[in-house]
């Protein structure tokens, strides 16, 4: 793939036009998976997003809510390829089991629902090549601006999994966890939390790790009236390059989001940029949910940053610009 060219007719604000046709250095033509070749130019690239139209405009549906699925993670599209048996061949071209009269070989006989889940399988090709998003589309006028440029988009988006590492802490993890936030807390930065405190509360918690190591933690409490409190975020020194904190800050609104909180709080004495530069604003005690203004310390004075979400889109255009830079 010559990418230096590509590069530089897109300096030149010029669009690159590739055909399916490929010739191989001894003169052989062969006829390419245009998909295939889209995802592969894609990842090397480094592009941000790859945008496919499907013909049908076929799109997937929550059989619980009947409301239209717009977004979907890497682990999310490989558990539906793999339920429909569909698969991208190396050299390109989809395997897809379509003996037998179950009801997944029923779903794939529709020519619609088959070509979304071809669409899937190169999306992933892309993904896993280092794409950060995938977009399918119907061809239908506006869908391409109103898919990119507003906040509910019109498609399904696909996008990798940048939460890998982080899970619910256990009690194994309680020792890491205090090693991380203990210098915080001598500092005077965070409440002190004692080993036996952290113990009771670990399911609140989560954790960062890498090879085993806890390199990153923070703790999410549900409050009534849809808020929700991410309180002792710790990324260890050492680690702090690598969007390792947007990380777990994106992944506990995502729960938050989930469990039914669209407004998240954080509390501390300290200077907030970090969290201002990500959407949070200052507000007064009043704002707390009544239970967790009553546990509020006056002598500690902590100031309050609030931020609303309002849906997975809101979170998946912050994750992009973090996760670009």
């Amino acid at each position: 793939m010559e990418t230096e060219r590509i590069r530089q007719v897109h300096e030149t604000h010029d669009i690159v036009l590739l055909t399916s046709l490929g010739v191989s250095p001894s003169g052989e033509i062969f006829n390419v998976n245009s998909e295939f070749l889209a995802a592969t130019v894609a990842g090397s690239l480094s592009a941000s997003k790859i945008i496919y139209f499907n013909v049908h405009g076929t799109s997937f549906q929550n059989k619980l809510t009947d409301k239209p699925v717009q977004n979907l993670r890497v682990s999310d599209a490989k558990d539906l390829l793999a339920h429909y048996k569909m698969k991208i061949h190396p050299k390109g071209f989809a395997l897809v089991d379509l003996d037998g009269d179950s009801p997944q070989q029923s779903v794939l006989r529709t020519p619609g629902s088959m070509e979304t889940l071809i669409k899937v399988g190169y999306s992933m090709v892309a993904l896993e090549k280092g794409v950060k998003r995938a977009h399918i589309l119907a061809p239908e006028n506006g869908a391409l601006v109103q898919e990119l440029y507003t906040r509910d988009g019109c498609g399904t988006l696909i996008s990798r999994d940048i939460y890998d590492g982080i899970r619910r802490a256990e009690v194994n993890d309680v020792t890491g966890i205090y090693d991380l936030i203990d210098p915080l807390v001598k500092m005077g930065t965070l409440v002190e939390r004692p080993k036996s405190q952290l113990e009771k509360e670990v399911l609140s918690y989560y954790v960062y790790t890498r090879d085993g190591l806890v390199v990153a933690t923070g703790q999410l409490k549900r409050f009534e009236g849809g808020f929700a409190e991410i309180g002792c975020l710790v990324v260890s020194k050492d680690y702090r390059r690598g969007g390792r904190g947007d990380a777990m800050l994106g992944y506990l609104e995502r729960l938050a989001l989930q469990c039914g909180a669209k407004k998240v709080f954080v509390l501390s004495t300290q200077t907030m940029e970090w969290f201002v530069e990500r959407g949070f604003k200052e507000v007064p005690v009043e704002s707390l949910p009544p239970s967790r203004q009553a546990v509020y310390n006056q002598k500690r004075k902590s100031k309050i940053y609030m931020k609303e979400i309002d849906g997975d889109r809101d979170l998946d255009a912050a994750e992009l610009w973090w996760s670009s830079k």
